[in-house]
């Protein structure tokens, strides 16, 4: 295995010195440069696996040079070392390209933990493939997918907090997924958080962690959020719904990487990298005052915007041949398929809800047609007449139907309507079982489903 090299920048020898033995100590070789001109001088002969360098140089600064690597060693993650306190100095790094920062006085811990993420770059595979379970929402061969893809793949070479905008159901989170696993943390957790599903008492206790007995219901000493995710990335989704209250402790967690749990005296340190989305205007809710403008600035060192599915029709059919086939995987049938007076009706939808409307019109359809071939009918976008003729072969046919025979019982105190439904589908589903002798296809016909639409239901329901 080749001794990787880095390069160590610094007008200081001292600072070059605590570096070189710190990184010797790694087993790690390094070159060492007191200026921009001898820093590129190196960096044309050698290629170094990294580079280490300080804001404020002879002749020049940190910030000119990691532009001056962006541009011709662009393969080449380089760390600069800012001043205590200086975060708006680091951030303008970031966006510069910069992998990551550190402050002065240098902390060797956190220094090892930079060094060893931005090795692991080396080992990133280009290009990862799609998780087989997931909904392949990064799928497509439209250009607004092709750069998201691309942006996606550059992203996760950094360390920067990245902000990803979008509409509900465009997929935000995998995108967040995506940056993480074809990262260095891709070995660590990948932690996503909707921070509008908290209660706000509950909240400083989720994110950080608390110390038994430290308030009523404390029975055990618990993590919290970020301190899960240590190593790896935590992906905090509709980031606009925080409380401006914790909003505040969030920022100085960001800042500082370390957390308070609740009760604790002292402060843990974490290794989290932070990316945020939210589907909401931040900026105008910064200009309202409902959210704080220096964590905005904090969290959208880099926004990365996901496209609308309508900016993309000719997408939908890659997704939704993927979502049917993932579909036909899961309950284990024959993957059903569009025909093309559906697919035009799909491209021709708006789709207000993204590519998560797609996956439940798809998914409905699927279940509830009675062939492997999928109808503009069934797709029930909107087709009132459809609908009404639907509710009346229901009301009309299906004598046999377990549900004709006996009218549902009457609801009395509270109850989860959900819960109700779905002991009512059981106990149906049941009865028609047991009068078929548990003949699945004679009990999809006493029920008026189609075969499919029955094993969905039994796998849905956990009755398989």
């Amino acid at each position: 295995m080749t001794t990787p090299t880095v390069l160590i920048i610094d007008d200081e020898p001292d600072i070059r010195d605590l570096l070189d033995i710190t990184l010797a100590r790694m087993g790690i070789a390094t070159l060492t440069a007191a200026d921009v001109a001898s820093a590129k001088a190196l960096l044309k002969e050698h290629g170094p696996a990294l580079c280490l360098t300080d804001m404020n140089l002879p002749d020049g600064n940190g910030i000119e040079l990691v532009q001056w690597i962006q541009t011709h060693r662009p393969n080449t993650p380089v760390a600069v070392i800012t001043a205590y306190g200086s975060m708006d100095t680091a951030i303008e790094a970031l966006k510069a390209g910069a992998f990551d920062f550190v402050s002065k006085p240098v902390e060797l811990g956190r220094l090892r933990e930079l060094v060893n993420s931005a090795l692991r770059l080396d080992d990133t595979p280009a290009d990862m493939p799609q998780a087989a379970d997931e909904p392949g929402l990064l799928l497509g061969q439209s250009e607004e997918i092709k750069r998201l893809r691309t942006q996606t793949r550059k992203l996760a070479r950094s360390q920067a907090p990245v902000f990803i905008s979008g509409e509900s159901g465009s997929g935000k989170e995998l995108v967040a997924r995506m940056i993480h696993l074809q990262g260095p943390r891709r070995e660590g957790p990948f932690i996503a958080v909707n921070c509008g599903a908290i209660p706000s008492e509950l909240m400083e206790s989720e994110f950080f962690g608390h110390k038994k007995g430290s308030f009523t219901g404390a029975t055990d000493n618990k993590d919290g959020l970020f301190r899960s995710a240590n190593g790896g990335t935590l992906f905090l989704d509709e980031v606009a719904d925080l409380p401006l209250a914790m909003q505040v402790k969030l920022l100085r967690a960001i800042q500082e990487k370390a957390v308070r749990p609740v009760g604790e005296a002292k402060e843990f340190p974490v290794d989290i990298r932070v990316l945020s989305a939210t589907h909401k205007n931040l900026p105008q809710l910064v200009q309202e005052g409902s959210f704080r403008q220096d964590l905005f600035y904090r969290i959208n060192v880099i926004e990365l915007a996901v496209p609308p599915l309508r900016s993309r029709p000719d997408d939908i059919a890659i997704l939704a041949n993927h979502i049917l086939e993932r579909m036909a995987r899961e309950y284990e049938c024959e993957p059903a398929r569009l025909t093309p007076s559906a697919l035009a009706r799909l491209q021709a939808y708006s789709f207000p809800g993204n590519v998560r409307e797609l996956e439940n019109i798809l998914e409905r359809a699927f279940t509830l047609c009675d062939t492997d071939v999928i109808d503009v009918t069934d797709l029930q976008l909107g087709n009132s007449a459809a609908t009404t003729s639907n509710h009346e072969d229901a009301s009309s046919g299906n004598s046999g139907s377990p549900t004709d025979q006996q009218p549902c019982p009457v609801v009395s105190g509270d109850t989860d309507l959900e819960t109700y439904l779905e002991r009512i589908e059981r106990q149906t589903i049941e009865q028609a079982l047991e009068a078929t002798r548990w003949n699945k296809t004679a009990a999809a016909k006493k029920l008026g489903i189609s075969f499919r639409a029955l094993r969905y239901r039994l796998k849905k329901l956990g009755m398989e």
